[in-house]
């Protein structure tokens, strides 16, 4: 087990929630917005990812037909936010104890 790894992981889950409460998205420009940020991660990783968050509860997804490609766009559901908050407060805390240091 790589912690880095791990922890990369859960990075990316949690930035897939936050931009689901700023507005939503589709996943081309996800996939590109997590690249800005050092997160390398494949179309076989965030799909599925996008689908268990959504499954999940935590996401909603809407087609829409644009210039006629059918895009999936998500956006945060209330348990999302509930969800976006908690993760909100263990990244203060260990954000907190990290910094002391």
């Amino acid at each position: 087990m790589n912690p880095l790894s791990r922890f990369k992981k859960g990075a990316i889950i949690a930035h897939i929630i936050y931009y689901a409460r700023k507005e939503p998205f589709y996943g081309v420009w996800l996939k590109e917005e997590l690249a800005r940020h050092d997160y390398k991660i494949s179309d076989g990783t965030l799909y599925p990812w996008l689908a268990r968050l959504t499954n999940s509860g935590y996401l909603a997804m809407e087609e829409k037909n644009v210039e006629g490609k059918i895009r999936k766009y998500y956006s945060i559901t209330d348990a999302g936010e509930d969800h976006f908050h908690k993760i909100k407060r263990y990244l203060e805390e260990l954000y907190k104890e990290y910094m002391e240091q």
